[in-house]
């Protein structure tokens, strides 16, 4: 997938940020596509219904309500940057998402 020093041994770091994306609506039709095809593998791994998402939720035993939890953290991230003229992007919110709430 990603060639970044970040998801170096952290094989389940990448996808949790694609999973974040995909919760607020960000995450690329080419990017769902692989993952898609990638379902299988990980409901193998990880477990869920086949769909590379769910296999992501059941590997951290997220609770449904996750996606819904996520993109309120996203609407009220995106108030904050605009109220500080900052600029929040996508990715920049799946990687702080992530690291506030799924490493060490």
């Amino acid at each position: 997938m990603a060639t970044n020093p970040r998801y170096d041994e952290k094989p389940l770091l990448r996808l949790l940020e694609l999973y974040v994306l995909k919760a607020i609506g960000e995450l690329s039709q080419e990017s769902e596509d692989g993952l898609r095809a990638m379902g299988p593998k990980l409901q193998a791994v990880y477990g869920g219904d086949g769909r590379w998402d769910d296999a992501v939720a059941k590997a951290l035993h997220m609770p449904d309500t996750m996606p819904e939890a996520i993109r309120d953290m996203w609407t009220r991230n995106l108030k904050i940057a605009h109220d500080n003229n900052v600029t929040l992007t996508p990715q920049q919110f799946a990687e702080m998402f992530v690291d506030n709430n799924f490493t060490n």
